[in-house]
């Protein structure tokens, strides 16, 4: 990459909203880091240029790498703040750790494409990796999660997006990168349906059809709002960039949590907000109609660090 250029992000980590998503997670197999980091590369480079050839249908995708994998792939250098999973538990609460070497993004607001760019994915890894676990998400209602609340509301818009998700010149070698969090939460809906509204919005914090945000003084200390709404010693609020969307089928159904950050703290500090909760104890009601099944830690690079590091020997 050329010396002041800013290093191109991966497409997918600040792109707005679609209509369908497929998660991939990879184990690798052993002794191939020599031949998936030009593997990668490539499929890094073909789903930024799938960006271009199915714009019609707003294509976007990432790759990550898993903390617990960095170091095999990448030994000589390592984004800071890069560590495992905060897995937390508290009385009845729990969010679990169970990490992954690869994780791989793919939205588009057609299905079939994302079938035929997943298939090629899974293609391209063919004998480096093992498929360990595969979601298929969709927009459910206006935006709304199965609970039937609208999901992301507070998300950053326009170029705060960036701001917010992408390293920046802190770390040179990992600017445009992006600290991912990713949890499957399962859904308890029967439980949930269960409940009048007035107890539902009460347990979010916000109303539910016109999706209005409670006045602080009626927020419940356990209203999930009030657990996630977070600030630092400054007032600054704590953000982070949701790429959420819900999966699953009559079987299973939840959400794929999904955070992208230039910080893994913030995540980290709701997270514990949720589960823990404050210094009064106040948990995020909400964990008692969803459970997360996964809890996985990684890193997006720039695109110029994975194709960089394609040529370059370790």
């Amino acid at each position: 990459m050329e010396m002041g250029k800013m290093p191109r992000e991966q497409l997918g980590i600040c792109a707005e909203g679609n209509l369908h998503s497929i998660y991939l997670m990879y184990n690798a197999e052993d002794n191939v880091e020599a031949q998936l980091r030009p593997c990668l590369a490539s499929v890094a480079q073909y789903l930024y240029e799938l960006t271009d050839q199915y714009a019609d249908s707003a294509f976007n995708g990432f790759l990550a790498i898993g903390a617990n994998y960095w170091d095999s792939l990448y030994p000589d250098e390592r984004p800071a703040l890069l560590r495992p999973f905060p897995a937390v538990q508290h009385q009845d609460f729990y969010a679990p750790a169970i990490e992954f070497d690869l994780f791989f993004h793919i939205r588009c607001d057609r299905y079939d494409v994302l079938h035929l760019v997943a298939n090629e994915i899974n293609q391209m890894l063919e004998g480096l990796v093992e498929l360990v676990d595969e979601e298929r998400g969709f927009r459910y209602m206006d935006s709304r999660d199965l609970t039937g609340f609208v999901d992301g509301t507070e998300n950053p818009k326009g170029r705060q997006r960036q701001q917010v998700a992408l390293v920046g010149e802190e770390e040179p070698r990992f600017q445009s990168g992006s600290y991912v969090h990713v949890q499957k939460y399962a859904h308890k809906l029967k439980q949930w349906h269960g409940l009048a509204q007035k107890e539902q919005e009460d347990i979010i914090g916000r109303t539910k059809q016109d999706d209005v945000e409670y006045a602080s003084e009626d927020k419940l200390p356990s209203s999930h709002i009030k657990r996630v709404n977070l600030k630092d010693e400054q007032g600054k609020s704590k953000e982070i960039l949701r790429q959420s969307m819900p999966y699953g089928s009559l079987r299973q159904q939840g959400l794929m949590f999904i955070s992208v950050c230039h910080t893994p703290t913030h995540f980290e500090a709701m997270l514990h907000s949720m589960v823990k909760g404050d210094e009064h104890g106040h948990s995020d009601h909400l964990l008692r109609f969803t459970q997360a099944l996964t809890g996985s830690s990684f890193f997006a690079p720039s695109l110029d660090f994975l194709l960089d590091a394609a040529v370059e020997t370790y």
